[in-house]
């Protein structure tokens, strides 16, 4: 499988001679498995003059990332909504797809690295808090027909369970190194087993979607949502019934525990060897 890389291109709290914001494009590499060495992963960074702020640009410096890298990535995943259009165009000019997704857990952590130590230490820094981006979201949605009524239990693992997972005959999926999350071997990490007989169709329509996190609203009714791309949510189970109304409440404070770690898996049934789908997720406040 080819690599996946996560990228940013926004103003930093870096003000040039004419006094206007000084722009940067990061991109870095996406660990997609459990025991992939975070320090190898590929990253590379270049300040834009806030003159030269457009998808030309940015399709340059990331041919040049590429030239770098040796090899193009499969798709490129992004986190601010707002560069969309600019992000979008860049990347088809270059033929990569590219995704709205919250799945960019080293990119979150490089640029807080780079907020603390390094735009800091440039002439013309301008200390403060960069906002966070809060997006307008749009109603959870029902998932589609096909993929309602599935049974789904509650479960945790012990972290070092997960040392065994490239072991695991798993269809589609994707997982990072827990030590990335910083989550130690002794922590418990929640999750959802989804039990359906069309597994893998399942699998593959999730597959799809780039998967963020789950989460136990109670917002308005008391439902497990499925959060994905940037500000999409789908709604995998009302919860009505107390002893699974305790155990939603168990995940959550398990999943806080476990500095946001969390999983999903499908199986075709619970006496099932294999995965249809498993993916390991984080929840983070972007």
């Amino acid at each position: 499988m080819g690599s996946i890389w996560e990228i940013d291109f926004y103003s930093r709290p870096i003000l040039d001679a004419n006094q206007k914001k000084i722009w940067e494009v990061l991109v870095c590499e996406s660990p997609l498995d459990i025991d992939t060495k975070a320090d190898s992963l590929f990253r590379y960074a270049q300040y834009c003059p806030s003159t030269q702020v457009n998808s030309g640009w940015l399709r340059t410096a990331l041919q040049e990332a590429i030239n770098q890298a040796g090899k193009a990535p499969i798709k490129i995943r992004f986190f601010r909504r707002q560069m969309n259009n600019m992000i979008t165009k860049a990347c088809q000019d270059l033929s990569i797809p590219a995704q709205p997704s919250r799945r960019t857990l080293v990119l979150n952590q490089w640029l807080e690295q780079r907020m603390e130590e390094v735009y800091p230490q440039e002439a013309g820094y301008q200390g403060g808090t960069n906002p966070s981006v809060r997006l307008e979201k749009p109603l959870p949605q029902r998932l589609p027909d096909a993929l309602e009524g599935q049974q789904w239990v509650f479960v945790t693992l012990d972290a070092a369970d997960f040392a065994e997972m490239p072991e695991w005959e798993i269809g589609f999926g994707e997982a990072f190194p827990l030590e990335l999350a910083k989550v130690s071997p002794e922590a418990r990490i929640p999750g959802i087993l989804i039990f359906s007989p069309r597994a893998l169709p399942l699998a593959g329509w999730m597959s799809g979607l780039e998967l963020a996190f789950l989460r136990f609203d109670t917002s308005e009714e008391a439902r497990l949502l499925l959060e994905t791309g940037v500000t999409e949510s789908w709604i995998v189970a009302n919860i009505k019934k107390p002893q699974i109304l305790a155990e939603a409440k168990g995940f959550e404070e398990a999943k806080q525990k476990a500095n946001g770690v969390h999983f999903i898996g499908v199986q075709s049934d619970p006496k099932a060897e294999s995965f249809a789908g498993f993916w390991l997720l984080q929840e983070v406040n972007l």
